[in-house]
């Protein structure tokens, strides 16, 4: 499963500083939440994960576990991300086992990515490839 998310109002709080601790934590997460990461990476404003998803777990309850505990966590790390908040929503998308290694070079390469491609614009890409019917006014928060 391709799991996808920002910031709250997209802020670029994914700082050098905490990336890599943060992608980190996020996959332990996916780990004890018996969903073993794959690949965990993104930009300044947002998060992606590749896991496989535990048969015991709804996506619903792994995303709400993942993100409750990465935002406390982040917000533990200074007082400068006493701010620190997750979008309400998120994307979910499954992935075809042949494409599991395209989507992880994928997840590898945001910062190169995104320098021609803002959240917003990939996130839609992603919508209308997998024909989810969307109202903008309750994707951005």
């Amino acid at each position: 499963m391709h799991l996808v998310w920002s910031t709250k109002y997209r802020q670029p709080l994914i700082i050098p500083e905490i990336e890599k601790s943060l992608h980190g934590f996020l996959a332990s997460t996916c780990n004890k939440l018996d969903s073993p990461a794959i690949k965990v990476g993104g930009y300044y404003d947002h998060i992606h994960i590749l896991c496989r998803v535990s048969k015991n777990i709804a996506i619903a309850k792994l995303m709400e576990q993942i993100k409750k505990t990465s935002s406390r966590w982040v917000k533990t790390i200074d007082p400068k991300f006493s701010n620190f908040y997750w979008q309400n929503g998120y994307g979910a998308f499954s992935v075809n086992p042949a494409g599991v290694d395209r989507v992880s070079r994928y997840i590898e390469n945001q910062h190169e990515h995104h320098k021609s491609k803002s959240f917003k614009n990939e996130f839609r890409i992603y919508l209308k490839k997998y024909k989810v019917p969307y109202d903008e006014k309750y994707v951005w928060d």
